[in-house]
């Protein structure tokens, strides 16, 4: 269906997920990974992440997107979403970005889950402690 149509790409990341976002000129259908949003996500805040540059930018209902994401879970593959549209928004208009910029969704959050220490059970978890 979107073969030969132009559109705006933009690359999104957050933790370990990866999304590739299309936006092609439309009235508002959001396709993630072949599926309908609506199916891939079952929280209606991870669908309010996703649409956020859009409401902002006031483009809900002139863009098709396209994305497909991988990696992580469903909140950081929502967040990489939201991080690809934006960028994909300035490739079509440069004009938004002060817009974009002051909500923050052009920044790539560089919080990563935090490594496993030796000698504690987790990152900072250390054994129980016992007194005798």
């Amino acid at each position: 269906m979107y073969d030969s149509k132009p559109y705006y790409y933009g690359t999104g990341r957050r933790k370990s997920s990866v999304a590739r976002v299309r936006l092609y000129e439309g009235s508002g259908k959001v396709t993630i990974n072949g599926r309908d949003i609506d199916d891939y996500f079952g929280l209606e805040t991870l669908k309010l992440i996703v649409n956020q540059p859009l409401d902002l930018t006031e483009t809900l209902k002139k863009f098709d997107i396209v994305c497909n994401v991988g990696g992580g879970g469903v909140t950081g593959q929502a967040g990489a979403i939201r991080h690809g549209i934006s960028r994909a928004l300035l490739v079509f208009n440069p004009e938004f970005r002060l817009v974009l910029k002051k909500a923050g969704f052009l920044t790539r959050d560089p919080r990563m889950k935090e490594r496993k220490k030796y000698g504690l059970k987790a990152a900072r978890r250390a054994p129980q402690f016992s007194k005798r």
